[in-house]
């Protein structure tokens, strides 16, 4: 004792007291999913406040030299077999007097721990140094940061108070203890909250299960209308993370004039501490912590599958797009490889920053250890308690203002912006950029009346297919199910869900109408001089090791309102695709001349606005002048897009202003759009001049480059088939010969295109096996075919089903890992349940 002692306090000037500012991880290792929970326990850094498991420790101590650690470890408190059991008073889970969550419970104990002999200290100890009990307790008491950075994502929206800056406060003597709260109007001591009009101290609202308040806060603005009040319990030195709530706003608030509206009741925050949750954080607990199998394979019994590649992806509230994507994204041998089979956890701690958790390549390498290693898997309870990609969300989410948040986002946004990450972390080393594997080259043939062509080229990551509906396999089937639904409709009965009949429509179909020959409208000849109507076939200029087709699920209605497909997609082990190689230019074929200046030749055909938008634009009664200048502002690209230019230019001082002569669209576009575009492997340039041309939509944009081969001479997509540039691009991607097996994919539950479910079917070890990703035991099940529904897998097989997280809009669920053998010449068919609408979205493809 007495040398840890003297250990200890050789090395106190490696101890730092915690600032509000400073992160603090203390709930999981920087470097593996390692908790308090774990073997061993887990050991914080006072110098640094990065938090190792036992077998990562060392790594730091070698690195930084930082000898001094808070060790912190969690036991499960045993339970008397012979407890009575306390009989609930409240309809609640998890809470005082409500039913028990069955969950075990945890003593947490402390030590002070001195590398590189592990000497320790007990803690709390009056003999320790007083600096390093004031940094422990400031440490114990902070909140962590990986909850912090959770709950900021979750709260991300949260606007300054219309009501803060002339906020009424009445000088009535009230004075507020800093601690001894009650409700003014009933006994509760929680969930209490001040008034910042008058000092009231009032309970919060009541919940349906009877937890909550008494709901005498928000009665009381009812009464007087003072508008804002603070929790009692969240005010600390960061006044940041106080919960504020306007009642008029009927939301959380930031009131930047907090610390005077505080003082003017005596209150000291910078000596208050965190004892209550906010408003936000029981928000997230309720969405993350939310039993969604229930609603799912609920009756069946699932036989708990472990092992390397059976982890689960805990919810993070609103994240089954990341766990879907990275599931997936793991199985292929470009990420596999990468991030787990040839690199060593301790090699990519060494070549990380002095911050590992903000460093992408490290928590990749992190994330992959911990999925396919088995360490969190093991067959030592009932079910799984699977692992929490926060830090890997963070890193991915920190340049995106939408994955930074917690709403739910789309898996091929998600998916494309993993690997553009990807690439900017791995420049000029292909051979250690995963993304490469994705990407492939495509080129356009584009042949006008002249019976000459152009060839444009660019590069993607992903193959996406429509879904033509008129290629149905089951048109008897689907003709006949719609008489049986007019009548049962006109007898004002519903037709069960497993009787719905859906259109069937083959993989290959959608291959091939992504080849064949279609039409392009007003393309500009430089042979003809003219716009007209040419036709356009695509193919590819290279095969990825790594295929991912993306199935466009939404169609746009009357409105332009989305609706999203109801369709089954028949999906074959194997695919060959090696017909659809771009054949480049032949030597019988002619090129169109490069003709004028294209900026030229659109501004003189671009200056007339199109009767039809003004025609319509006039009907809505908008004046001649303003609609003649919405529709040549937006180059005539369409009815909403000159609405949408005529609304947010209505207040412009100059738009009565007669148009001139040479009138020309707008030359500045949002840089997002152009961003995204770029992603698809155009040039800025270009992308910038279709996005000007077309209004700022992006899918206009995409034809207009298409329709528009000689808008940009010096990009990617150059007229010739030669060009030096696209060639050498060409030749730096991996090009295999177009047969592909199956390896997984991603489809997405749910009716709406704003909400919904994804979920993740993974081929795994010869099998497929239902694997899911909320902290839930994986097992074989009794009843797969009843899960899920969209897709069909032809062959006997298993099947791994890798279930993305809990989405709170949808009320759709999770499943556990399940397997189970399929009859053969039976089609598996992942169903419908819940009355949701489920298709395929991302299929990933490895080589054959």
């Amino acid at each position: 004792m007495a040398d840890a002692m003297e250990l200890l306090r050789s090395n106190l000037s490696r101890v730092r007291i915690p600032e509000p500012t400073n992160r603090i991880y203390k709930h999981e290792c920087c470097v593996s999913f390692d908790t308090p929970k774990s073997e061993g326990g887990l050991f914080v850094d006072m110098s640094s406040f990065l938090a190792f498991g036992k077998d990562y420790v060392n790594w730091n101590y070698e690195k930084t030299g930082n000898p001094v650690y808070l060790h912190i470890t969690q036991t499960e408190k045993a339970v008397s077999e012979d407890r009575p059991s306390k009989k609930p008073t409240i309809l609640a889970i998890g809470v005082e007097g409500g039913f028990g969550t069955g969950e075990p419970e945890y003593e947490e104990t402390y030590e002070i721990v001195v590398l590189p002999d592990y000497a320790t200290l007990p803690f709390p100890s009056v003999e320790l140094p007083e600096m390093v009990r004031l940094a422990v307790d400031t440490i114990l008491r902070a909140e962590g940061a990986e909850r912090k950075e959770q709950v900021a994502a979750w709260v991300a929206e949260k606007q300054v108070s219309a009501y803060a800056t002339n906020l009424q406060q009445i000088y009535n003597g009230v004075s507020i203890a800093p601690s001894g709260w009650k409700c003014a109007k009933c006994d509760k001591t929680d969930n209490l909250w001040l008034n910042l009009t008058d000092g009231m101290i009032l309970c919060g609202r009541k919940n349906w299960d009877g937890t909550g308040g008494n709901n005498h806060a928000v009665e009381y603005y009812n009464e007087t209308k003072y508008p804002l009040a603070v929790k009692l319990g969240t005010i600390t030195a960061d006044l940041e993370a106080a919960d504020v709530y306007s009642y008029p706003e009927d939301d959380s608030v930031i009131d930047p004039l907090l610390p005077q509206h505080l003082a003017h009741f005596g209150i000291d925050f910078s000596s208050l501490q965190k004892t209550e949750m906010t408003t936000a954080e029981r928000e997230l607990d309720q969405n993350t912590n939310f039993d969604w199998n229930r609603l799912q394979e609920s009756a069946d019994a699932l036989q708990p599958l472990y092992g390397p590649g059976y982890t689960g992806l805990v919810n993070l509230g609103n994240s089954c797009y990341l766990a879907a994507t990275m599931q997936v994204a793991y199985t292929t041998h470009a990420f596999s490889s990468r991030y787990y089979a040839n690199v060593s956890l301790k090699s990519a701690f060494d070549a990380a920053p002095a911050d590992p958790t903000v460093d992408l390549n490290m928590q990749l390498i992190k994330l992959g250890h911990g999925l396919l290693s088995g360490k969190y898997s093991i067959p030592s309870s009932e079910k799984q308690e699977g692992i929490p990609p926060r830090m890997f969300k963070t890193v991915i989410a920190a340049s995106h203002p939408e994955f930074s948040t917690m709403r739910q986002q789309d898996v091929l946004e998600f998916f494309l912006h993993l690997l553009e990450q990807v690439d900017k972390v791995n420049p000029g080393n292909p051979k250690s950029d995963p993304s490469r594997n994705f990407k492939f080259g495509i080129e356009d043939r584009i042949q006008c009346p002249s019976g000459k062509v152009t060839y444009n080229k660019r590069f993607d990551y992903i193959l996406s297919l429509n879904i033509p509906l008129h290629e149905a396999t089951n048109k008897d089937q689907l003709e006949a199910f719609q008489k049986l639904k007019v009548e049962a409709e006109s007898e004002g009965k519903s037709i069960p869900v497993d009787e719905v009949v859906r259109p069937r429509v083959p993989l290959e179909t959608c291959l091939a109408s992504y080849s064949a020959p279609e039409e392009v409208m007003d393309f500009y000849s430089t042979a003809l001089k003219s716009k007209i109507t040419a036709t356009k076939t695509t193919g590819l200029t290279s095969f990825p090791d790594c295929l991912v087709l993306h199935m466009r699920k939404f169609v746009m209605e009357d409105g332009w309102v989305p609706k999203k497909l109801d369709v089954y997609i028949d999906v074959p082990d194997i695919i060959d695709i090696s017909h659809m190689r771009s054949r480049g230019l032949q030597p019988e074929e002619e090129l169109l001349p490069d003709g004028a200046d294209f900026s030229e030749a659109e501004q003189s055909i671009g200056l007339e606005a199109s009767e039809e938008i003004v025609s319509q634009l006039l009907s809505m009664g908008f004046g001649q002048n303003i609609c003649e200048k919405a529709a040549i502002s937006t180059s005539n690209a369409g009815v909403e897009e000159a609405m949408n230019w005529l609304l947010s230019h209505l207040d412009d001082p100059d738009i009565n202003a007669p148009i001139g002569k040479h009138q020309s669209p707008p030359t500045s576009v949002d840089q997002s759009k152009v961003d995204t575009l770029v992603s698809f492997g155009f040039q800025e340039e270009l992308a910038r001049k279709a996005l000007v041309a077309t209004g700022g939509d992006i899918e206009k944009a995409t034809d207009w480059i298409f329709s528009n081969p000689n808008a940009s001479s010096t990009s990617d997509m150059d007229t010739s088939s030669s060009s030096t540039a696209a060639a050498a691009a060409d030749s730096e991607l991996p090009d295999g010969t177009g047969r592909y097996k199956l390896l997984g994919f991603v489809s997405h539950m749910g009716t709406s295109t704003h909400c919904g479910h994804y979920v993740a079917h993974i081929y795994k070890d010869g099998s497929y096996n239902t694997d899911m990703c909320n902290g839930n035991n994986k097992g074989n099940s009794c009843k797969f075919e009843e899960a899920f529904k969209c897709a069909h897998l032809k062959k006997k097989k298993n099947i791994k089903s890798i279930v993305g997280n809990v989405v709170c809009h949808a009320q759709t669920d999770t499943v556990d890992v399940m397997k189970k053998p399929m009859p053969d010449n039976k089609m598996l068919r992942i169903k419908e349940e819940h009355k949701t609408n489920t298709l395929l979205q991302l299929i990933f493809w490895g080589p054959d």
